[in-house]
């Protein structure tokens, strides 16, 4: 029987002067999900189901920028994207524009099982939810006071905002928080080439290897602060910001645009069956060099057992552990 393991995130992109408290809690949240995932992959669960239930947990939990916590559109609404693959068969699902759904991650599920398409967005993902009996809420359900207030400054500094859970310190916040959108942008720090913000995106995910040696992944998130309505990231696209087959099992985190471009989660996979890479190996491979101008992160774990992780900006949420009893939280280095 295969070696199973786990990786999980909660973002790429991390304020170096996050509070102590802050960071604590984000480790918490990514310990007892990452737990719940080894729970269960010992009791014999499969890849594909962990994933959805690690991710499920994830969602819940307003500690990340998916499901309730979500960021907010420049209306001040909740539109969230989802995806899941499974490595067996190359088999996905998922949804983008999603504003009822108490867990996309599932609805991307019930896409690929109970649908004959592999992708499903706002009006349609919405009506096949309530087709397929899954829980719905209000869309006031998935807002948190914290970012009605960070919105509120992502607006009056006229910048998507992706740091938008790390107060400014200072009286004056908006100004301090337009100072900091010119200043990055000064610096080259730009989407599309619109400056944007402190990088700090808090996209979740979860890839997993089961004893049988299956794949599977999957990811979530509310997508940027002050974002347009309709606008559509990496995390529901398979290939970027998505993947499992044979090889590996991928989830990404960070820019969007960038790693839309440089088909991150497949690329990582291509490397490991056309150059013979091992995991981390592609992994530092196609971070440094796919990523062009862009800042993202990934977790990724091997068809035989092995885990890894890449970065190339400051820190990210992220946990794994393996059969052979191995088990880590970090943000930073």
């Amino acid at each position: 029987m295969a070696r199973w393991a786990i990786a999980i995130h909660g973002g790429a992109g991390v304020d170096p002067n996050l509070p102590e408290h802050r960071q604590e809690e984000a480790k918490r949240v990514l310990a007892r999900c990452l737990q719940a995932g080894v729970d269960l992959l010992r009791a014999g669960a499969t890849a594909l189901d962990v994933v959805e239930a690690v991710v499920r947990e994830l969602e819940t939990d307003p500690c990340f920028n998916s499901g309730r916590g979500s960021a907010l559109t420049r209306a001040g609404t909740v539109e969230m994207e989802a995806s899941i693959m499974d490595g067996r068969g190359r088999r996905c699902g998922a949804v983008s524009g999603v504003s009822t759904v108490k867990n996309p991650v599932s609805l991307a599920r019930r896409v690929m099982d109970k649908s004959p398409h592999s992708y499903l967005a706002f009006d349609g993902a919405e009506d096949f939810a309530r087709e397929q009996g899954l829980e719905v809420v209000d869309n006031s359900y998935f807002i948190t006071e914290e970012n009605v207030s960070m919105l509120k400054l992502a607006k009056e500094a006229n910048s998507i905002l992706f740091d938008y859970r790390i107060p400014l310190a200072g009286a004056d916040t908006c100004s301090a928080l337009a100072a900091a959108v010119e200043g990055h942008g000064s610096n080259g720090m730009v989407m599309n080439g619109l400056p944007i913000s402190i990088y700090a995106p808090e996209t979740v995910g979860c890839a997993v290897v089961d004893s049988n040696g299956f794949t599977a992944a999957a990811t979530s998130t509310g997508g940027l602060m002050n974002k347009m309505t309709g606008r559509i990231g990496d995390s529901p696209l398979i290939g970027a910001g998505t993947y499992a087959c044979g090889h590996c099992a991928v989830s990404c985190t960070g820019e969007g645009e960038a790693i839309i471009r440089s088909t991150l989660a497949r690329d990582v996979a291509a490397v490991m069956e056309y150059k013979g890479l091992p995991l981390q190996e592609a992994v530092d491979f196609c971070v440094k060099e796919r990523l062009d101008e862009g800042f993202a992160g990934l977790i990724a774990v091997s068809g035989t057992g092995e885990v890894a992780y890449g970065f190339n900006c400051t820190g990210m949420f992220r946990g794994c552990a393996t059969e052979d009893g191995f088990m880590e939280v970090g943000i930073w280095e």
